[in-house]
């Protein structure tokens, strides 16, 4: 009954299956394993900004340059403010309110290569206004704080990414600072958690492409996807089979639908004699070879009577 799996149609149908099964599967199991390590990420990330203002810092070059493992840990430096310098970087919120950042521009050697780091030292509410931003320490100083890579243009708020005044800053980045220091500016910055009044501390942000966001839950939707597909080829494929063992054995027993039915090999001349039997068509004459016209089929009894010549 179950000859028909030999088949080269059959050979097909069970390659297919057993290669696209195991790389549904994997393809699943790979998506919900990112799907995982940006949960584990999420999590890292809020127990950093929690002990962010008490975690021990560690020194800013060991730090550099900036990756996953190293966005949102404690580092420190050692320089001077650039006070000639000063910005900001509005339509900023914190906790669901409103503001701007405060970026200084600290000047030291820590780097390796004697760029700048940028600085945010604090936030404060409403619109930009230098009047209300205390001015940098002097001096040498030691600034602790989280971690954070360049920003992109699609950080910059709704209000930030048309053109701004000189002293405003749409986001972070050393290729948006180029152009108004005349130094070099290193490619991340740090968030200062433990400001002065009355600015307060800019909470780490994880940086594109990990923690919760839309993405990562794109990837628990290809999990689930995947998983689908493996199904639906186990449905097909139980499908498939059960409908030719079923066809398998209703010709077994000889219950195929009409016109399914093999063709009944025939005896060629039986047929024939059955066909000039059956109708007064014409037929060959072995003898001769002439084709003769069949003998007419009697009429029925009585048809002369009822038929008769309008003559």
């Amino acid at each position: 009954m179950y000859r028909f799996l030999l088949t080269p149609r059959w050979w097909g149908i069970n390659i297919f299956a057993v290669l696209a099964i195991p790389v549904c599967l994997f393809m699943g199991s790979w998506q919900l394993s990112r799907f995982d390590d940006r949960v584990d990420r999420h999590h890292e990330q809020q127990e950093q900004s929690r002990s962010a203002a008490h975690a021990k810092a560690r020194p800013l070059a060991s730090l550099l340059p900036v990756t996953e493992e190293t966005v949102g840990r404690t580092a420190k430096v050692t320089g001077r403010f650039d006070a000639e310098h000063p910005l900001l970087v509005p339509d900023r919120t914190v906790k669901g309110e409103r503001g701007f950042y405060v970026l200084s521009l600290l000047r030291t050697d820590d780097t390796g290569d004697g760029k700048a780091l940028p600085v945010v030292r604090g936030w404060l509410p409403g619109d930009p206004d230098p009047a209300r931003v205390p001015a940098p320490p002097k001096g040498e100083v030691t600034v602790r704080g989280a971690l954070q890579a360049s920003e992109s243009q699609n950080d910059a708020g709704d209000h930030a990414s048309g053109a701004l005044p000189r002293d405003q800053l749409g986001f972070i980045n050393a290729s948006a600072l180029v152009n108004i220091v005349p130094y070099g500016v290193e490619g991340a910055w740090l968030t200062e958690q433990r400001t002065r009044e009355p600015l307060k501390p800019v909470p780490p942000a994880a940086p594109e492409g990990t923690g919760l966001d839309m993405k990562a839950f794109q990837n628990l939707g290809y999990t689930a996807q995947w998983f689908v597909f493996a199904g639906f080829v186990v449905f097909m494929w139980f499908r498939f089979f059960r409908r030719e063992a079923e066809m398998a054995k209703d010709a077994a027993l000889g219950l195929l639908p009409e016109g399914e039915f093999p063709q009944e090999e025939t005896d060629p001349g039986s047929g024939a004699e059955e066909t000039g039997q059956a109708g007064g068509e014409d037929r060959d004459d072995p003898a001769d070879g002439v084709t003769r016209a069949a003998d007419p089929a009697p009429a029925p009894e009585g048809a002369g009577s009822r038929s008769r010549s309008p003559a």
